[in-house]
């Protein structure tokens, strides 16, 4: 093989490398035990902020509907 016909193939290999880069790996990273404990009780507290907030607002729904039902008599 003369010295063109390597240079050309050589380039077109970087070219390729280039072109074909590698994808991000889908594995992460490992986390170690602590980390893991710590976000899933910040998880497990969120959750439960969250719940209650709907609680909460289940609630005030469903006295205002009560209050709007006692205000209108019925007549029958």
């Amino acid at each position: 093989m003369n010295k063109k016909q390597k240079m050309i193939k050589l380039t077109a290999k970087r070219a390729k490398a280039r072109k074909n880069k590698h994808t991000a790996p889908t594995i992460k990273k490992y986390v170690s035990k602590g980390d893991r404990a710590k976000a899933l009780a910040q998880e497990q507290a969120e959750a439960a902020l969250s719940g209650k907030q709907t609680a909460e607002e289940v609630q005030s729904t469903t006295e205002a509907e009560q209050e709007q039902q006692t205000d209108t008599p019925e007549t029958n």
